[in-house]
């Protein structure tokens, strides 16, 4: 198959324009995960299900952040700097406790971005999970201590 030179040129234009972006996240994400594990005596993070959230409305906004790279560098620095590094199960209900008394909602769609628990406690769906993940993170470790 003969191709023009036109399109060979192309070609080249994308894939060098696609090595740039590549390049540029796996840069940025060096560069957060050195400033976290350095900043930082313990990082928590939520196992996701990468690849089932990729069939999803959200599939590319997981796959452009690059989660499963971003992880495996925390890992990584975390166990070259001494740090302590866990995962959370991806089934633990870090958006659905309620940080203030415990309670678990019974469902909550993912267009829910705020929500009122029953004790009256107000959340932000991000920053409940946050405060749960790492509560549940110093709780597995606690346990892996042998406290």
């Amino acid at each position: 198959m003969i191709t023009s030179a036109n399109r060979a040129k192309a070609t080249l234009k994308v894939a060098k324009t696609h090595a740039k972006v590549t390049d540029t996240r796996k840069d940025w994400a060096h560069k957060l995960s050195t400033t976290l594990i350095s900043e930082n005596q313990a990082v928590y993070v939520e196992d996701l299900a990468v690849s089932a959230l990729a069939r999803t409305k959200l599939a590319t906004s997981v796959l452009d952040a690059g989660w499963s790279q971003f992880v495996a560098m925390l890992e990584y620095k975390a166990a070259r700097s001494g740090r302590h590094f866990a995962k959370i199960n991806r089934w633990f209900p870090s958006s659905k406790l309620c940080a203030a008394c415990g309670i678990i909602a019974t469902s909550m769609p993912l267009n829910v971005r705020s929500w009122t628990c029953t004790c009256g406690a107000a959340h932000d769906r991000d920053v409940n999970a946050a405060i749960n993940i790492l509560a549940a993170g110093q709780a597995e470790r606690l346990n892996d201590c042998g406290a």
